[in-house]
């Protein structure tokens, strides 16, 4: 039996196992970076290499994987790929996460450049 902690039942481990998986598919920056992407707009393979920076194949090999573990998604638009996140949950994990740092690497940690590049 699950425990109730304030008020929340603990996943099973199914559940808990397959939140794993998601998470270490977000575990590499290239991926995480196409899923930030991905959650500011759909884009094609092309675009989507052109704007993280990385090689065609290697870009639709992430993909491939991100669309196996159900983050992201496509359809067909002629001969394109369209891909895309739908599910809104995946977009505010990544946006929080990435926002959050994002914010810290411009307020707390921003004196502490300042101190090394100054000769630290």
């Amino acid at each position: 039996m699950a425990a109730d902690i304030g008020g929340f039942e603990d996943p099973s481990a199914e559940v808990l196992a397959e939140a794993a998986a998601a998470f270490g598919l977000l575990a590499s920056s290239a991926r995480l970076h196409i899923v930030w992407a991905l959650a500011q707009g759909e884009s094609d393979v092309t675009h989507l290499a052109d704007r993280v920076g990385g090689a065609l194949p290697a870009v639709s090999q992430h993909l491939a994987k991100l669309k196996l573990a159900g983050l992201v998604r496509s359809r067909r638009e002629g001969r394109r790929q369209i891909y895309f996140v739908d599910d809104p949950d995946v977009v505010t994990v990544v946006r929080v996460m990435v926002g959050q740092l994002a914010a810290r690497a411009e307020g707390d940690f921003a004196p502490v450049r300042r101190l090394r590049g100054a000769g630290g």
